[in-house]
């Protein structure tokens, strides 16, 4: 195996995009030829290394004919890609990606890899893509997933395919971790939609900072619901606060009292391995598919509380603002992840597994 593509929709920033970009430039450093095949390219990307190749697979706006026509032209340029660029290995992720892979590849012989990086419910929403799903990934080489309770959504003769394989630390949150005094800081790191909920961070907040006065809320991002947060902060002048979106998060949060993850689903979410890493205090949903329960302890290396219940949040977020010694020996064991999501060791594991499903027979 010397040859390896990736495929995805594009490199807009967010964990898949990240993962993707950390592996390319890991197969890279290891003399491997590495492609990277994406649906589009947008703004706000992820920037690839030098000597990773880049192909946009998606047809031109001159191609374009009806809507099925054009799904008809998208493959059968993806295909004529793969097939010139004869990886012996694709990895391709999220939803429709998957199945794109698995057909443009049929009959190939390049080795394919599907991953589901989220709530497989969420991915592969109605009946027809739970199906197809179920059906085409009996073609697929290997099926990386990212918990145990993921894996759950498939059937006993596709359980056996999966394999799960853990996200990479970014190498900017590999450090010591902070051991000074902590400012009464909560932070929320995360794009503003209505799935990652930092509604209920604010309404958490609102419950406590009478009795926390020097307790402030700094939600970090970008997205569609900003100007809503925004609205909602103004209830608390100079105490939440949204930078947006910053290229320096280690630095900016490293120093924090607590950070809060309040998803309504995840798969497993960066920005808590990130924040665990760090050596802080963390307070996660416990949230399907799993993710943050495969990393939290609760009550000794970080807390979980339900989706969306900001009493219980209020309340997690009062016991460690009230006793500083706790949230540090939390923050203290939360810190020891970060060994297990070194790059090195993470990297090897995904190389290791693709040497092992580059020599395997096909079924």
């Amino acid at each position: 195996m010397r040859h390896i593509a990736f495929y995805i929709g594009s490199l807009k920033k967010g964990g898949a995009e990240r993962v993707f970009v950390n592996l390319a430039a890991y197969f890279l450093s290891r003399g491997y030829q590495v492609t990277m095949v994406t649906q589009y390219r947008m703004e706000n990307e992820y920037e690839l290394p030098e000597g990773v190749r880049r192909v946009i697979s998606d047809i031109t706006e001159q191609e374009q004919r009806g809507r099925i026509a054009n799904v008809w032209l998208r493959y059968r340029k993806l295909r004529r890609i793969f097939r010139e660029i004869r990886a012996d290995l694709v990895l391709s992720t999220i939803g429709k990606n998957n199945f794109m892979a698995l057909l443009a590849n049929a009959l190939l012989p390049t080795k394919v890899v599907v991953s589901v990086v989220a709530e497989p419910t969420e991915e592969y929403p109605n009946a027809l893509m739970r199906f197809l799903a179920k059906t085409l990934f009996v073609f697929a080489d290997g099926i990386v997933m990212q918990t145990t309770d993921a894996v759950r959504f498939f059937p006993p003769y596709l359980q056996r395919k999966c394999v799960i394989l853990k996200n990479s630390l970014n190498p900017a949150f590999v450090r010591p971790r902070y051991e000074g005094e902590r400012p009464q800081e909560l932070v929320v790191v995360g794009r503003m939609d209505e799935n990652k909920n930092q509604r209920m961070a604010i309404r958490a907040f609102a419950r406590l900072a009478d009795s926390f006065p020097q307790a402030r809320l700094i939600l970090y991002g970008d997205g569609p619901l900003r100007e809503t947060l925004q609205r909602e902060a103004e209830r608390f002048p100079g105490r939440i606060l949204l930078p947006g979106r910053v290229s320096d998060v280690p630095e900016r949060i490293g120093k924090a009292y607590a950070f809060l993850l309040t998803s309504f689903t995840e798969g497993m979410p960066n920005t808590l391995i990130e924040a665990m890493s760090l050596g802080l205090a963390c307070v996660s949903t416990d949230c399907p598919c799993g993710g943050p329960r495969d990393l939290i302890r609760d009550g000794e290396n970080g807390f979980l509380v339900p989706p969306d219940d900001d009493r219980a949040l209020a309340e997690r977020l009062r016991l460690l603002l009230s006793d500083p010694e706790r949230a540090n020996r939390m923050g203290q064991q939360a810190a020891r992840l970060q060994e297990e999501y070194l790059p090195e060791r993470v990297n090897r594991e995904w190389e290791n597994y693709f040497k092992a499903i580059s020599s395997a027979r096909r079924e």
